[in-house]
Formats: structure tokens, C-alpha cells, sequence
């Protein structure tokens, strides 16, 4: 059974080996994070932890049994009570609602937990999963925008 975990220090092994296990299959739908990432990612780690310390983002790890990840779903720039919402799944777990139960509870945790009021996310239109997770999730398209080059689209939630 799979369980949202706020991120940690010692999520840092797993979360590596996650990225490193999905990159190609993230790559085909949203921008590469780039080999710096993967080289630098001690400190890319503590950084993302001291942002969750002081509050201006949270990220949560989907973690499956024996501690693998399974995705992440993160709040980004918590800023007036609203956050951007984003979100990924290993390949192996994708197509099975985890996405969807996943960003369902975090926008659970947004407003409960984190006091906002309001959540936004982007998908390309070339991601139907994506846009799809979005709308069960309860979120509503706002507006056409452009993701690296590509056409998407702008989503919005109240929470």
C-alpha cells in the first residue's frame, strides 16, 4: 500500500534512485531536469529540504512498500494562500489511480494541513494523463500557456 510522506533527509537514496529509474519516461512528457540534477543531488536535496523548513514549498514522496518511491506530488511557492501543485509517477505505478489518490490528498493536506486556499497546476496538451489526473482531482482549466516550447495548459483549484 502506497503512503504520501512529507520529504525527509534520509528519503535521499530512493529518491535518487527513483529519478534515475524514470528519467526517459519523464523526459517524454515534461522538461529533463538535466545531468546536473543526477550530479549535484546531494545539495539539490538539502536545498528542497531548507525550502520546506522555513515553508515555502512541501514536497511528498508516494512511497510503496520497502521504502521504494513511487512518485512525488509537491506544493511549490506557497505564497497568499495559494501554492502551485505538481506532480510524477514511476512508470511502473502509472495507470493505477495512484496519481489521482495521490494529489487528492495532498490537496486534502493544502488546505488542512498547510492553511491555503487555492492551488495551481500546468499539463502540455501532448500529457492527457495528466490534464486527466488534474480534473478527477477537481481541478478547472483556466487558460492556454506554453511549457518549454510546447502548448498546455493552466489549472486551478479551491480548496
Amino acid at each position: 500500500m502506497a503512503q504520501l510522506q512529507l520529504l525527509r533527509v534520509d528519503h535521499g537514496p530512493a529518491l535518487l534512485a527513483f529519478e534515475r529509474e524514470n528519467r526517459a519516461y519523464f523526459a517524454a512528457s515534461i522538461p529533463d531536469r538535466g545531468d546536473d540534477c543526477f550530479a549535484e543531488f546531494d545539495v539539490r536535496h538539502a536545498a528542497l529540504l531548507a525550502e520546506q523548513e522555513v515553508g515555502t514549498c512541501y514536497f511528498h514522496l508516494v512511497v510503496g512498500d520497502g521504502g521504494a518511491v513511487l512518485g512525488r506530488v509537491n506544493l511549490l511557492d506557497l505564497d497568499g494562500g495559494s501554492a502551485e501543485l505538481g506532480y510524477r509517477i514511476a512508470e511502473r505505478a502509472a495507470g493505477r489511480g495512484l496519481a489521482t489518490a495521490s494529489v487528492r490528498e495532498v490537496c486534502v493536506l493544502a488546505r488542512e494541513t498547510y492553511g491555503l486556499t487555492s492551488l495551481t497546476a500546468r499539463a502540455t496538451l501532448d500529457n492527457p494523463g495528466s490534464r486527466a489526473v488534474l480534473a478527477r482531482a477537481g481541478f478547472t482549466p483556466v487558460g492556454d500557456i506554453e511549457l518549454n516550447g510546447r502548448p498546455g495548459l493552466r489549472f486551478v483549484r479551491d480548496l
